[in-house]
């Protein structure tokens, strides 16, 4: 209980000391150490006069005697007009009782001492103590304490040995707590934790503990168990400050999630200065911090940091003139104020009152260079911009912001103090410094970022990774990314920013300016679209409109991207000369990079819209507008583009000469000069003459680069590589200098020399790429054996780097299949090394990763499945699988290699590309003799219009074992594929073969009865072709054939034995579609009774819905027919009933077409060959909706598929063929299909003379 007040005292929490003392003194009688922590905490209220009521009581108690005296002097001195001559007297009986005080009066009066804050003087009395008790535990641990907490580093050190002296002799929760502080202080977090859990599960009540466990875990990046301990703390008490601190702080820092941290920040009125520098400028959470801060100013209307607090408040959300109202308000309560005044200075800058804020800040860093505040370090670098000044100046300061504001964190551990100091919301302001310095487009390929992108980005890394839920500095990273050239991680950002929050409109904007960038014109104006739809007010950005007429420029609409250009013009914000002065309007932040662009754009649109003169008009308000600023020259580089359309080259490079070395825009400039020269006058010696211009009055490895990259283009890589050398004798570790040597050598055919380069490059310590570079050159020169060893290397120096180029190069040459699966063996432990380190620094990158990861799993897998390790490819595959659910090819990839008998059963049609990747499995399971395997495949290859490869594989299963022509599967098989391919005469012996099988002898009937009730493969039902081929010979005798045909399928029926009850059902309908195929209205109406109650029985079951339909159209009722098609036809395709979806579906198109509603029965015939490429009958329909829509070369291209899938055995789809090849005046082609139909059919009516003669006589005349 006492070490609970304590704890309190100490955290300063005086309500919580109030009540745990007041409780005490109901269980202890009104003991006098619990009466006197009670009215320490009322003298921490400022309760002044209470507490010296309840101190008079104890103050004859020999124990607490001294520490009341001490505390009632304390009280005195703390009143509004104190009792000199009372303090006097009290002073006078604290030095005469402290003379013969009891050990237990110096350790309370220690104590006292050491709460207050005055170690020094408590260590005094608690060393009293210790000599006078012989080494009191009591006092061994309390001099722990103040040693430990003296600021002192000395003392702090040796702390810990007092704990563990006092620990030797019994557990003391106040010695354990103090060894967990200790441990703190040497930042041994683990040991802490230890501590921590040996007090929770000794003393399980003690909730200070347990917040010190989770602040703990919180040092220990362990942000999931953190939460978990806070929660818990919440279930013990519901209003715990620390806990709901935590669970804020977890909220808005990690999850970005300010709604949830709003209820809970209603709960606890706490951190406002945290709240307001990790919510991103949240509008809904500055309002209520507002009202937080306001309310308190009122209780305490003197308090000067509140009224600086109320002015920062006003600041974040951009009332900058109330702002300084407040901040004027706190230096009249304190003059000495110096945040007030850093606020005044802010303000003033962002008014525009520079002279003042100038001179603000030279008082202000006059007094303050010992304190070297980020601040004002960070305005300095805002007044240089603000003014002017040159970019090294203003990087140099913010470089200096950045290095002062960091040195007050190092040591600190992750904590709540932690996030308080590192305010993110001042680095992002210190990050948009930089990025106003830096180009508005990424780098030309192969030149390096401008400086001030890598500063950037350390900073917003840090921020990142500290503050993930922060998704404006996810979005700025993304901004720095896209700005380096790093296109795929910028993207990746903007998803991840987008992901989270949809309305996100600078994520859009600059989403659609990748798109852009890369040349995917309608992806920009979809984002631009979706940015629209979220947020309606991103019509009043310029930026929207400045893309938008970007793109659509590209794609050719020049007359609406003016129209763009003009309104973006109209904008508050992009005229800057006396915008502020014409619109009222809330002004949208617009870089000066982004509003030269608007400007530029506008000219070149007019331009090349043939309005030269408005353009010129454009350009000259863009030189007034501009005219002194840095953004300047950008106007001068495009009016000589402008020169350049016009043909005057010479205008151009006068202009673009005026532009001096001490300008930003020169190496620009020269580059410009040097493209002229070489593209425009052909002269190669100006054009390396620029480079070497730079290259003289701005050295650096950056222009020597250029000169080199400029010999490379003219073909001189001799001299090249003479530049390239000096770039790298200027930066001797940039591995990109010596890799573009490298190639210059191999570009020259001096391979020995290169490789010699690669290794003394790579001996001096060069990056581990270059053994990448020097791996490909081997490979390339066939010296295998030493490019083996030199990836060997480099997997070695660091295998993770390069990994995918390393993982390419190895699979490119290596044969022994032990050393690849080492080797990505070695790969799968390095991505998941990365996979932790990337969820916790870079969330947005982790979906990318996990694929990688999957993909080596993957690899892996095959690599095993290829040498028939089936059992360890699946457990690969399944490994790829938890990284990517969602990836099909390898879910089936692992369910062939788990039962590769039985896969091909199973496989859906549209992965059939597996087939041909686990080609190896199917020849493996074919040469097993296991036709169940062999006919499925052949379903999916006619299935994909495949049909052709089926030979193939039959010829395999032939060659494998000589008695395969004997066996009923491979009969049955042989049959099957017989059957698809048009030839059903020959398919029905096959099956007959298989008939009295044991296996395959059902499957065979059911196919065989089949074949008899529909031969041609017709459309039962169908009205479309009922008539076309009705002079094929004799009715009488093709009535007699179908009569036989009814015969023996009645016959084969009685063959059937099924086993199951869906078995029963099937053998049911088959026997009455034998009554539908006689075609009597009594047969068919008896038949119709069976299939209607069928489907009344089994709930959606397809083959009795066809066959009801069947019936209706047979007996003419095709309204009724059309219903059930329809029911079908909203079902989902399985691959058990999928010859039936197929018959309906045609069927269905087929009621369509004689209705003349072409487009449905369309839709429904691309559904068929979805499902079946090899569908010659939805081909057959679609030539003939093709030929009655008069298009006949679409109809013949449609009749040549269904030709081609009836392997030419069709009379009647040969003469439609012909027919439409004739009308399309394809006349040879018509002939070679009419002389294939007359082989095969030699009587086949009307063919020669309509189609064969008339071809014959256009092709003579």
């Amino acid at each position: 209980c006492v070490a609970l007040i304590i704890y309190y005292c100490q955290e300063k929490y005086c309500n919580h000391a109030l009540n745990v003392s007041s409780e005490a003194q109901r269980n202890f009688s009104n003991d006098s150490v619990f009466i006197f922590f009670h009215a320490y905490g009322l003298l921490m209220q400022d309760h002044v006069q209470e507490a010296i009521q309840e101190l008079e009581q104890v103050r004859d108690r020999r124990d607490v005697s001294l520490c009341t005296l001490m505390a009632l002097v304390y009280a005195q001195k703390k009143r509004p007009h104190p009792d000199r001559d009372t303090i006097q007297e009290l002073d006078a009986r604290v030095k005469e009782d402290r003379k013969s005080a009891s050990p237990k009066a110096l350790y309370h009066a220690g104590m006292f001492l050491w709460l207050l804050g005055r170690n020094d003087k408590a260590r005094e009395y608690v060393d009293r103590m210790i000599k006078i008790s012989s080494g009191s535990t009591e006092g061994i641990i309390l001099k722990g304490w103040i040693d430990l907490t003296s600021g002192k580093d000395a003392y702090a050190k040796k702390s810990g040995k007092y704990f563990d002296e006092a620990l030797k002799e019994k557990i003391n929760i106040f010695a354990l707590m103090g060894k967990v502080v200790y441990y703190e202080f040497r930042q041994n977090y683990s040991g802490a934790l230890e501590i921590v859990n040996q007090v929770i599960v000794s003393y399980p009540s003690f909730m200070p503990a347990l917040v010190k466990k989770m602040k703990l875990l919180l040092s220990l990046q362990d942000w999931e168990q953190t939460v978990d301990a806070a929660q818990r703390l919440l279930q013990r008490d519901k209003n715990n400050l620390e806990a709901l601190r935590m669970l804020a702080l977890h909220s808005l820092c990690r999850e970005g999630d300010i709604g949830e941290y709003y209820s809970i920040i209603m709960k606890a009125s706490l951190l406002i200065i945290l709240c307001c520098v990790q919510c991103g400028r949240a509008e809904k959470m500055l309002q209520h911090t507002y009202t937080m801060v306001e309310r308190s100013f009122s209780q305490a209307s003197r308090d000067a940091e509140l009224a600086t607090e109320l002015g920062y408040q006003l600041v974040l959300q951009g009332r900058t003139k109330e702002a300084i109202k407040w901040y004027q308000t706190a230096m009249s309560l304190d003059e000495s104020s110096v945040s007030a005044l850093i606020g005044i200075i802010r303000c003033q800058l962002s008014e525009g009152h520079l002279e003042d804020a100038e001179q603000q800040l030279e008082f202000l860093t006059e007094i303050q260079q010992s304190i070297g505040k980020s601040e004002l370090l960070y305005l300095r670098a805002v007044l240089a911009t603000k003014k002017r000044r040159s970019q090294d100046e203003i990087t140099n300061l913010l470089n200096d912001t950045v290095d002062t504001h960091f040195s007050t964190l190092q040591g600190l551990p992750l904590s709540v103090e932690y996030y308080e100091k590192l305010n993110p919301d001042f680095l992002l302001e210190i990050a948009k410094e930089y990025l106003a310095l830096c180009p508005a487009k990424p780098p030309a390929q192969g030149q390096a970022p401008v400086p001030q992108l890598q500063h950037c980005a350390s900073v917003l890394d840090t921020v990142v990774k500290i503050v993930p839920g922060l998704l404006h500095a996810v979005f700025l990273m993304a901004k720095v990314r896209f700005l380096s050239g790093d296109i795929e991680a910028a993207q990746s950002s903007l998803q991840h920013c987008l992901d989270q929050k949809p309305s996100f409109a600078d994520a859009h904007l600059l989403m659609a300016q990748i798109h852009l960038l890369q040349g995917n014109f309608k992806l920009s104006s979809q984002s631009l679209e979706l940015c629209l739809s979220h947020n309606f007010e991103v019509r009043e950005h310029p930026l929207y409109h400045l893309i938008k007429a970007q793109a659509q420029r590209k794609m050719g609409e020049l007359q609406e991207a003016i129209q763009t250009l003009q309104l973006a013009m109209s904008l508050p914000g992009v005229k800057r000369v006396g915008s502020a002065a014409k619109s009222k309007a809330r002004r949208v932040e617009l870089s000066a990079a982004d509003c030269v662009s608007v400007y530029l754009e506008l000219a070149e649109a007019l331009w090349l819209n043939g309005e030269q003169h408005e353009a010129a008009k454009v350009m000259q308000d863009a030189i007034n507008e501009f005219t002194g600023s840095p953004e300047e020259l950008r106007v001068t580089i495009a009016n000589a583009d402008l020169a350049l359309l016009r043909g005057d080259t010479e205008l151009a490079l006068s202009m673009l000469r005026n532009i001096t070395q001490d300008q930003p825009y020169y190496v620009q400039a020269k580059e410009k000069m040097a493209d002229i020269y070489l593209n425009h006058r052909k002269e190669k010696r100006l054009y390396v003459s620029c480079y070497r211009d730079l290259v003289e009055k701005m050295p650096s490895s950056h222009t020597y680069l250029l000169l080199g990259d400029a010999y490379m283009n003219i073909q001189e890589p001799e001299l090249a590589i003479e530049v390239y050398e000096q770039a790298l004798k200027r930066n001797p570790k940039d591995g990109a200098v010596a890799s573009k040597i490298g190639k210059a050598l191999v570009k020259t055919h001096n391979y020995v020399k290169a490789i010699n380069y690669y290794e003394a490059a790579l001996k001096s310590g060069q990056q581990n790429f270059l053994r990448y570079d020097l791996a490909e050159l081997l490979m390339k020169l066939r010296q295998y054996e030493r490019c083996e060893r030199v990836l060997h290397e480099a997997l070695t120096h660091d295998p993770g780097e390069n990994f995918p180029r390393c993982l390419l190069l190895h699979h490119n040459f290596l044969k022994t299949f032990f050393f690849v699966l080492c080797v990505f063996a070695q790969a799968r432990d390095v991505q998941a090394k990365v996979l932790k380190r990337v969820q916790l620094e870079q969330p947005d990158a982790v979906p990318m990763q996990k694929q990688l990861a999957a993909e080596i799993c993957a690899e892996i897998a095959k690599h095993c499945s290829n040498q028939h390790g089936y059992e360890r490819a699946v457990k690969f595959y399944k490994e790829a699988l938890v990284y990517c659910e969602s990836d099909s090819k390898v879910s089936v990839a692992e369910s062939v290699c788990a039962e590769p008998h039985n896969t091909l059963l199973v496989l859906p049609v549209g992965l059939m590309s597996l087939v041909w990747k686990h080609a190896h499995l199917v020849m493996y399971v074919i040469s097993l003799d296991n036709y169940p395997t062999l006919s499925r495949l052949i379903d999916l290859l006619r299935r994909a219009g495949k049909l052709e490869e089926v030979p193939r594989f039959l010829e395999m299963a032939e060659k494998h074992s000589p008695r395969a022509k004997f066996e009923p599967g491979y009969n049955y098989c042989k049959g099957l594929y017989l059957w698809y391919t048009g030839e059903p005469n020959d398919g029905l012996r096959h099956f007959n073969k298989a008939r009295k099988d044991n296996d395959w002898g059902q499957n065979a009937v059911y196919n065989m009865i089949e074949i008899c009730l529909n031969p041609d493969n017709e459309t039962m039902g169908g009205e479309v072709f009922e008539n076309l081929d009705g002079d094929m010979g004799n009715s009488t005798e093709k009535q007699e054939s179908e009569q036989l045909a009814v015969r023996t399928a009645e016959k084969l029926l009685k063959e059937l034995k099924p086993q199951t009850p869906p078995g029963h059902v099937q053998l049911r309908i088959l026997e009455h579609y034998c009554y539908l195929a006689t075609k009597q209205k009594a047969n068919v109406e008896k038949a119709l009774g069976v299939f209607t109650e069928i489907a009344n029985n089994e709930k959606d079951h397809v083959p009795a819905l066809l066959a009801m339909a069947t019936a209706y159209m047979i007996l003419k009722q095709t309204p009724r027919a059309r219903n059930q098609l329809k029911r079908i036809a909203k079902m989902s395709w399985n691959i058990i009933d999928a010859d039936e979806f197929e018959k309906s579906w045609l069927l269905l198109a087929d009621i369509y077409i004689q209705s003349g509603k072409y487009d449905m029965a369309g839709e429904l015939l691309k559904r068929c060959l979805r499902h079946n490429k090899s569908c010659c009958k939805a081909y057959e329909y679609m030539g003939y909706i093709m030929e009655k829509e008069q298009s006949f070369r679409d109809a013949a291209m449609n009749y040549e598929m269904a030709w081609k899938y009836g392997n030419q055995t069709n009379p009647t789809i040969g003469y439609k063929l012909a027919f439409n090849y004739l009308k399309a005046k394809r006349h040879v082609d018509a002939i070679d299909v009419c002389h294939k139909v007359l082989d095969a059919h030699p009587n086949y009516p009307r063919i020669r003379k309509d189609i064969l003669d008339k071809a014959r006589a256009a092709l003579r005349s």
